[in-house]
């Protein structure tokens, strides 16, 4: 039996593929040498080139535009009335955390007694409230980059004579640029309902001119599913001067709110803010004018500061904080309306106390210069 030959054929050789690396090399070598992709690239860094050679810096937020009137001279958040104690007791510095127990009594809007928890690192921001009344107020602040920082909010505020309580939550996302600073915020946001419910907030502001900012914020707000959304849009400017700072607000109902910030001093610190409202039709000539100007002013002495403001509705207000020893402070607070012919008178004693180790560490953190919070 013959055998017949076998022949085989032999497969033309099969190239190795290119590495999935150097494909996506070749894929983006391909995009920048796009023309147009160049041409927006060439753009963009001119645009970024001139932005940087005006020399803006940041201008803040729209929510605090006026923030060295309102906030570092007025007594919008400092006054109280009635007898007040607060001890607060210091673990450690760096991280900061420490605890503080606050007694009150003769006053109204104050609960007889609160507990204080914060803790804080250059990343994480925590602070919890608890009163006698069982409310419950709480602040997580997470900073995922030197510029960008979330901030949550929670209020649980329980049944009283004052009202029937209730809960609030709220998450704002913060950006700060080198010339802007950006927000987005939500309160009590809730799909459970059907459509969207709660609301957003979203503000930017803007640095044109080394002492010139402008920036607008817009609310989007739902209270309920059965009621229908609305939305506002309000303008903010501020301009910086050499020892001044004046801004202004248009509120979405027409209003406008103007602030003035001088230092006459390096002790010396005045403020004026006017408020005007307009309600009404105008075209049924029903239009109604409404204002309301308040004047402060602040004055830091060696070991305390004093504070006085009076207003076109009848109001005069002062404080006085007073730092007895470095870990003892008294304020007194003070308000005559004289439209309504009431007065309030409040007194408080805070006291401070640390370790050995922590309160060295304060001297030494005094010594270099003002500490400015994490958040």
């Amino acid at each position: 039996m013959t055998s017949l030959p076998i022949t085989t054929t032999p497969y033309p050789p099969v190239a190795p593929a290119a590495p999935v690396a150097e494909k996506q090399s070749g894929a983006l070598a391909a995009v920048s040498n796009n023309a147009l992709v160049s041409a927006l690239k060439d753009t963009y860094s001119a645009f970024q080139a001139r932005r940087e050679a005006l020399g803006l810096t940041n201008p803040g937020t729209v929510e605090n535009v006026a923030k060295e009137v309102q906030r570092d001279v007025f007594l919008n958040n400092l006054s109280f009335s009635g007898l007040r104690a607060d001890l607060t007791k210091a673990f450690s510095v760096s991280p900061l955390f420490q605890v503080s127990h606050a007694f009150s009594q003769g006053s109204q809007q104050i609960p007889p007694y609160a507990f204080l928890a914060l803790y804080g690192t250059n990343k994480v921001f925590c602070q919890g409230n608890l009163d006698s009344d069982l409310s419950l107020s709480a602040r997580f602040n997470y900073r995922w980059t030197p510029r960008w920082v979330t901030k949550t909010t929670t209020q649980i505020q329980a049944a009283s004579m004052a009202g029937p309580g209730g809960a609030q939550f709220s998450l704002e996302n913060d950006y700060v640029g080198d010339d802007f600073t950006a927000q987005i915020k939500a309160m009590n946001p809730s799909v459970l309902d059907g459509p969207l419910t709660g609301i957003f907030i979203g503000s930017y502001l803007q640095s044109i001119t080394p002492r010139l900012a402008l920036g607008l914020e817009a609310v989007y707000q739902r209270p309920a599913a059965q009621m229908g959304p609305e939305a506002m849009i309000s303008y903010a400017a501020k301009y910086k001067g050499e020892d001044w700072i004046a801004s202004a607000q248009l509120m979405p109902s027409g209003g406008v709110q103007g602030s003035y910030w001088r230092r006459l001093s390096a002790q010396l610190e005045t403020g004026v803010d006017l408020n005007l409202q307009f309600a009404g039709n105008p075209m049924m000539g029903g239009m109604r004018k409404e204002g309301v100007a308040t004047l402060g002013a602040k004055y830091d002495f060696r070991a305390s500061s004093f504070r006085a403001q009076v207003d076109t509705a009848g109001k005069l207000g002062v404080l006085l904080e007073k730092r007895i020893v470095p870990m003892v402070q008294i304020t007194f607070a003070g308000e005559l309306d004289h439209v309504k012919n009431a007065a309030k008178v409040g007194l408080a004693v805070s006291i401070e106390a640390a370790e050995e180790e922590v309160m060295a560490q304060q001297e030494s953190a005094m010594a270099a210069g003002p500490v400015t919070p994490p958040f």
